[in-house]
């Protein structure tokens, strides 16, 4: 598959508080998320703290809040200026997951997990399947694991899904109007692989963090390398 021309991913940036979302927007992100990686794969940060970012932010890139998981007791949706919310479906694979609430604004993503048998959540064709049948969807492909898994420190998304898999997932996306991110601790290398596949965008916390570590500081100057890298590679 060879990547269209015109097609640029942009750069999703998850954030846990305004010095980070300032650092993220210097070094050219395309979207704002915030969440606490202390808490999870889509750790829910305070309501306050969600607020006081999308307020920071001004508008000038859209913002998105992790809000934990389905099988979390807190659905409510913070009330912040948000383009986009999102829960995960670990634990959910044999429970009705479909049902998941729907708004025009903020919209909700739907997360598929690349390690989602682990996870205990349903498939990433099923939840591929269910974001094709609502109009103008956006999902995410994540992982749940962020430890040890598959005899590695740090399993990312490569380590679940083969490049091949992904890029027709990305192709059958476009066909049906889905707009996708990929994230699982996605680094430089793991971009550069994926680049053919040609997602909406690449979503990423730990390779712009200081020592690549998702509970350290956003740093601009790692931001930025990973922006340049995205018009590098198209």
């Amino acid at each position: 598959m060879t990547e269209p021309k015109s097609r640029r991913p942009g750069l999703l940036v998850s954030v846990r508080s305004v010095v980070e979302a300032h650092a993220a927007l210097a070094g050219g992100a395309s979207l704002i998320d915030v969440k606490e990686p202390a808490n999870g794969a889509l750790g829910r940060a305070d309501d306050a703290i969600i607020a006081s970012i999308a307020r920071e932010v001004e508008g000038r890139v859209p913002v998105s809040a992790a809000l934990g998981e389905w099988t979390d007791a807190n659905h409510a949706i913070p009330d912040a200026d948000l383009t986009y919310v999102k829960w995960g479906f670990a634990g959910c694979r044999d429970q009705e997951w479909r049902h998941v609430s729907q708004t025009s604004k903020p919209q909700v993503v739907l997360v598929a997990y690349a390690d989602w048998e682990c996870a205990r959540a349903p498939s990433v064709d099923d939840v591929f399947a269910f974001a094709a049948f609502r109009a103008n969807s956006v999902m995410l492909v994540d992982t749940f694991c962020k430890t040890a898994a598959l005899g590695k420190a740090k399993p990312t998304l490569l380590d679940w899904l083969p490049v091949a898999w992904i890029e027709d997932l990305c192709e059958r996306a476009r066909e049906k109007g889905v707009r996708i991110a990929l994230a699982g601790s996605l680094g430089a290398n793991e971009i550069r692989a994926l680049r053919s596949a040609a997602p909406d965008w690449f979503a990423v916390r730990g390779a712009v963090c200081s020592s690549s570590d998702r509970g350290a500081t956003v740093e601009i100057a790692r931001v930025r390398n990973l922006v340049n890298l995205l018009v590098d590679c198209s």
